[in-house]
């Protein structure tokens, strides 16, 4: 078994965060296997509504991945620290206020989405599917939240591959329903939503089933008392990936705003099936640098200064040809994959393939910059951190769009996001050279 603590070659690299790679491509296939049934059994409509209101949800339950990122680093420093109790302790505290935080979210959500969906632009059908959809979903948020936190969880308890089998078995609970429900019973767009939340009830309750038993992983959930320093450490130090899911569930709505000006539906309808595939290609970043947080803060908790360099050395290289590898992807899949989204109509299909040719560029970027908030994360340094974040998914997203859209039209808005990603990298490259020398990474 690889443990925390270890010296970390190529090989033993890729094996560690390999199943946190996966996990996140299984997270992400949910709403793409949704979008596929939905576009072609509901149609058009109840499709653009499904991509209209899933920022909204993914701003609510991306609370989860704050705990989860935030309170991974803190756990494994802690652990690095050589203090297994308190580690636990923190562990337990965390998932107990992830559970709540899920409920009163859930909460107010299902109130208030009729007025968030009409505040956002939906009217008519678009409206009625956007309310439906989204109350539906929000029923499993608590569930969900405790998912997304295990996801980061399970590896700084050092089992991946554990956190894997609950995500595919999530997974394919989510894919079978939405066959069944959708594609066999033809319940539309109720279908994929109860799909979608009978699957996040299974991601979210087999993990507390773990962890509340007796179990030869580090963790395990049990009494605690409440911490107000460790948990605002964690809201501090994972407040980066709040921000950059809060940000990109913004950022898609200013996004929608735009392609309903320039193209009405069949542009959000375009973008939907850009951000299907981006959330399956990123996820194999975001899984890299989930899998690879705890090694890092492990190592920063025990001073090993060498590890860090290996560390930090070795991921460069491996995301470098990651993001060639799916920039190749992007570019050669593009027409198969839109059509199995939009292929029944000529037009849209037509519109989705001459957006991928240009969104797939961003993927030879998005990689480096998600890596490098993460291991700024994992080094507890929150600010830094959110600062990277920030920029990448608002600012530099938010600026590019209004100002491409504006000059270029509907090419502009699909330049944006490359144009994003490349000033994303830059930034994060002065934040690695001007920190160097207080973390001795190189």
């Amino acid at each position: 078994m690889i443990q925390l603590s270890d010296h970390f070659d190529y090989k033993r690299l890729l094996r560690f965060t390999l199943p946190s790679i996966v996990m996140m491509i299984f997270t992400s296939i949910y709403s793409v296997v949704d979008g596929f049934f939905v576009s072609n059994f509901a149609g058009k409509t109840p499709f653009a509504a499904v991509n209209f209101i899933f920022p909204v949800l993914m701003i609510l339950g991306c609370v989860g991945f704050m705990f989860g990122t935030g309170g991974s680093a803190l756990i494994a420093k802690t652990m690095g620290e050589g203090d297994r109790k308190r580690a636990n302790d923190i562990f337990s505290l965390l998932v107990y206020g992830g559970a709540v935080s899920g409920v009163v979210l859930a909460a107010v959500g299902i109130v208030l989405m009729p007025k968030l969906a009409a505040m956002l632009g939906a009217e008519g059908e678009l409206l009625a599917n956007s309310i439906v959809y989204g109350r539906i979903v929000l029923c499993a948020l608590p569930f969900y939240t405790l998912q997304m936190e295990f996801q980061c969880l399970f590896v700084t308890a050092e089992k991946p591959t554990l956190g894997l089998g609950v995500t595919v078995a999530a997974g394919v609970t989510n894919m079978a329903l939405d066959a069944l429900f959708v594609g066999a019973l033809q319940w539309g767009l109720e279908g994929a939503a109860a799909a979608t939340a009978v699957s996040q009830l299974v991601g979210g309750v087999a993990p507390l089933i773990y962890f509340g038993r007796e179990n030869d992983s580090p963790l395990r959930l049990g009494k605690c008392r409440f911490d107000g320093r460790a948990l605002l450490k964690t809201c501090t130090n994972g407040a980066s990936e709040l921000m950059s899911n809060m940000s990109m569930s913004v950022v898609s709505m200013l996004y929608n705003a735009q392609l309903m000006a320039k193209a009405g539906e069949d542009g959000v309808a375009a973008y939907g099936v850009l951000m299907y595939v981006s959330l399956v290609f990123q996820g194999i970043f975001i899984g890299y640098a989930v899998g690879m947080a705890p090694v890092v803060g492990y190592h920063y908790g025990a001073g090993n200064r060498e590890e860090l360099k290996n560390l930090l050395r070795r991921s460069a290289l491996l995301i470098g040809g990651f993001s060639v590898l799916m920039c190749l992807a992007g570019e050669t899949l593009g027409r198969p994959l839109s059509l199995l989204f939009v292929g029944y109509d000529p037009a849209l299909l037509d519109m989705t393939v001459h957006a991928f040719a240009i969104f797939s560029i961003a993927f030879l970027f998005s990689g480096f910059a998600i890596f490098g908030s993460s291991f700024f994360t994992a080094l507890n340094d929150g600010l830094t951190s959110a600062l990277i974040s920030f920029l990448r998914t608002l600012v530099f997203q938010c600026a590019a769009v209004l100002l491409f859209s504006a000059l270029w039209g509907l090419n502009g808005i699909w330049w944006s996001i490359v144009a994003a990603e490349v000033m994303a990298v830059a930034v994060t490259l002065c934040f690695l050279v001007g920190k160097r020398k207080q973390y001795g990474y190189f």
